[in-house]
């Protein structure tokens, strides 16, 4: 028999636990951009010299002149960003990094992934170490822009892809932010490349910068200015300037660096007739 006079039990109402406020975006106050010619600028033209994917950057974040540092030059391979560039970029002690190199290798000879992946490594591991956060770039089948031989797109192709692999690789191992240029929506459009098809027009410079912002707007970074892809500043290329370029330094560079790509384009070829011939021999 249950008694009439049971008290009824009474909860204690959970205590309510307080909500935690997002954290607030953090402000860079210094900028590093180390690597080759596209960080220098080439293709964004403004009087007095290049301009290009670094000061849109820097001027995004807020980061204030003499707190941005470009240690890049053109030519530069990954070597030369770990042995020339990287020291000055410690001494600057940035907040964030931006690495844009590896192209120049994949147009030599002496190619070799596993060795760009361990000089990255170094660069990546050493600007993380004085609290960087670092933005390797991913590079796009730059084929599709520049037009090559057969041979030679092929050739080109696989050594993007295998030193794209090796960023990647980077990349996982450090767990750092990274850039897909092959992602960023404008990158295959003619306005985005200058009259060499090699580096970046004011356009693509623009672009190229807004995909650093959105990334580090993504890693908890504050983008106070975000980049317009409205062009202001730059100095416009004639049709006559144009052709100058293709006769002065487009078809001598082809040539110079075609030579260093037909070994590895006559490789390319002749495992795909092998290929080719045991899949007839199958049939």
């Amino acid at each position: 028999m249950v008694s009439e006079n049971v008290t009824p039990t009474t909860i204690d109402p959970l205590p309510i636990e307080p909500t935690t406020a997002p954290a607030a975006p953090r402000r860079a106050r210094t900028l590093a951009v180390l690597g080759d010619s596209t960080a220098v600028g080439l293709g964004d033209r403004i009087p007095g010299g290049w301009r290009g994917v670094g000061p849109f950057v820097a001027e995004a974040l807020g980061v204030d002149a003499d707190r941005y540092l470009n240690t890049s030059f053109t030519g530069a391979r990954m070597r030369c960003v770990r042995d020339e560039q990287l020291p000055a970029a410690l001494d600057h002690r940035p907040d964030v990094a931006l690495v844009i190199v590896g192209m120049n290798d994949t147009l030599r000879s002496d190619f070799a992934p596993a060795v760009l992946a361990e000089r990255l490594d170094d660069v990546v591991g050493a600007l993380r170490a004085v609290g960087a956060t670092v933005v390797p770039l991913r590079f796009h089948d730059h084929g599709k822009v520049f037009r090559l031989p057969r041979p030679l797109y092929r050739a080109l192709k696989s050594r993007i892809d295998e030193l794209n692999e090796a960023i990647d690789l980077v990349v996982a191992r450090h767990g750092v932010p990274c850039l897909d240029l092959a992602t960023v929506p404008g990158t295959y459009e003619l306005p985005a490349w200058s009259v060499d098809r090699l580096h970046p027009s004011e356009f693509g410079h623009r672009l190229l910068a807004r995909g650093f912002t959105d990334v580090l707007a993504e890693a908890g970074f504050a983008v106070p200015e975000p980049v317009t892809l409205e062009r202001s500043g730059g100095v416009a290329t004639s049709t006559l300037e144009h052709v100058g370029w293709l006769l002065v330094k487009g078809v001598p560079w082809l040539w110079r660096r075609g030579r260093d790509l037909v070994p590895h384009a006559a490789s390319i070829m002749l495992r795909s007739a092998a290929e080719t011939a045991i899949e007839r021999g199958r049939r």
